[in-house]
């Protein structure tokens, strides 16, 4: 049998290939173009998988920004204010006699935390969250999550993939995969961080079983260098002539390869992902770069690392990238949230400091630049956690019932939906899924969560698994 190229040995294409991967992409048609020179057409150059496809039906949402706060924010402490906690301090009723990770015997903790009512909506809001409780007439609450484990690896697996393992497809990706992106020159899913190495790792925006193309990009953004925010993205040993002839023959003999085999899935992917880091080389820095900002945004924003995300974040999606996700870490701690076992006050206290203000300055900047409405807001965490106490002042983390909420794409405005119990334990009203919350997702981005399918070893995956129900009482 003759090899797949009909120039160089299997081994040598191979390395031919790794090299194309490793200088950078090359936009091989705009790439071949200026330098003037014939451009191979081949089996990719009509069919981009990130190119722009029809929903399903029509969409009420064009972007998702994803406000990921690991750990487990305490809903009793931030957005579902329970009063009772305080009149049966100490106590541990029936209602909250439940098993936790730790399976702590302690009784009910009250918030350290003041609430007060804002909005025409009178939201009960946390004192640690002033900004955000400004905004409360442009969201819509939901406080009756619920997921299937209290432990942050396997729950951070189902908040960002729909189950508990890291072998299926993130959010973002079936996003992709379903619907494209509106911005050829950029990734259709962006995960922003200021960690290294965040829990899960590149799981929560991978593409597992997806064609590579789907797959999220992460950018660590620490350092905010707009040159340096994605590892590689420059070429520092060819010039951009050299690297045009090398695209040419890249071009040429991957072509070929194409040819022989009539289809290559991953040889497919390797030319489309680097035509895509060819261009993201001109598009990644001017995107990332927020001095053409206006002095007044950027006070508005604030300048905390997460603050920085949440900027990046409206820059990213009014380029048309589909999905933005901004992890919140601090101190480098990649689950953050998680502060809470020990001591409540201080912890919670040091991170919505941290976000708060970027994350009401992001809603104020959608909806000054008209995208709002077509783009929806998502915040929580993994699951909440607990309102009896773990020692004296921390708590340990519950998955019976947290709270999310979710603003402009297409949800009702200065609205709650569903509920905990008296003392904020477990959901008991209109209670919600992850699942359920992925399928009300993918509605609002016009797809129904059924038919968003991917055959892979012998059976049609698709996000939900075999689970969800899209959550019609929240749609505006």
């Amino acid at each position: 049998m003759p090899h797949r190229n009909p120039f160089l040995p299997v081994s040598r294409r191979q390395s031919i290939k790794r090299i194309g991967a490793g200088f950078g992409s090359l936009g091989l048609a705009s790439m071949l173009a200026d330098a003037g020179e014939p451009v191979v057409q081949g089996a990719t150059s009509s069919a981009a998988p990130l190119a722009p496809k029809v929903p399903h039906f029509a969409p009420k949402a064009k972007h998702v920004i994803q406000l990921f706060m690991p750990g487990g924010p305490s809903q009793v402490d931030t957005f579902d204010h329970k009063p009772m906690i305080s009149k049966f301090a100490g106590q541990r009723p029936k209602t909250v006699d439940r098993k936790s990770l730790r399976n702590t015997k302690n009784g009910l903790f009250p918030s350290p935390f003041g609430f007060q009512q804002y909005g025409e909506c009178g939201k009960w809001v946390s004192d640690i969250f002033p900004h955000t409780a400004e905004c409360v007439d442009d969201i819509c609450f939901v406080h009756s999550m619920h997921t299937d484990i209290p432990e942050h690896a396997g729950a951070i697996m189902m908040f960002n993939l729909g189950h508990l393992q890291p072998s299926r497809p993130s959010l973002g990706s079936w996003l992709c995969y379903g619907l494209g992106t509106d911005n050829q020159e950029l990734p259709g899913f962006v995960a922003l961080s200021p960690r290294a190495k965040p829990r899960g790792k590149s799981a929560n925006w991978g593409n597992a079983f997806l064609p590579g193309a789907y797959s999220g990009t992460y950018a660590n953004i620490a350092s905010m260098k707009p040159d340096s925010i994605l590892r590689d993205l420059k070429n520092p040993f060819l010039s951009r002539v050299e690297q045009q002839k090398q695209a040419n023959l890249l071009a040429k003999l991957n072509q070929l390869d194409l040819q022989r085999q009539q289809q290559d899935q991953n040889l497919e992917s390797s030319i489309q992902a680097m035509e895509m880091a060819f261009r993201m080389q001109f598009a990644v820095p001017e995107a990332f770069d927020t001095a053409s900002e206006s002095r007044t945004t950027l006070e508005m924003y604030g300048d905390s690392e997460y603050a920085k995300g949440c900027l990046l974040a409206r820059r990213l999606v009014e380029r048309g990238v589909r999905m933005v996700q901004v992890s919140h870490s601090i101190d480098g701690y990649d689950i953050a949230w998680d502060t809470g076992h020990k001591e409540i006050e201080n912890g919670h206290t040091r991170l919505a400091l941290a976000c708060d203000q970027g994350i009401a300055a992001l809603i104020h900047d959608l909806k000054q630049r008209g995208l709002f409405d077509d783009t929806l807001v998502i915040w929580g965490g993994e699951f909440g956690r607990a309102p009896t106490s773990e020692g004296q002042k921390g708590r340990d983390h519950d998955h019976y019932g947290f709270t999310i909420w979710m603003a402009g794409g297409g949800v009702k405005s200065g609205f709650s939906y569903g509920a905990t119990d008296e003392f904020g334990c477990s959901a008991v009203e209109n209670r919600v899924h992850v699942h359920d919350l992925h399928a009300t997702i993918l509605h609002l981005m016009g797809l129904d969560h059924e038919r968003l399918t991917y055959r892979y070893s012998g059976r049609d995956f698709r996000l939900t698994d075999v689970y969800g129900n899209v959550v019609h009482d929240i749609i505006a």
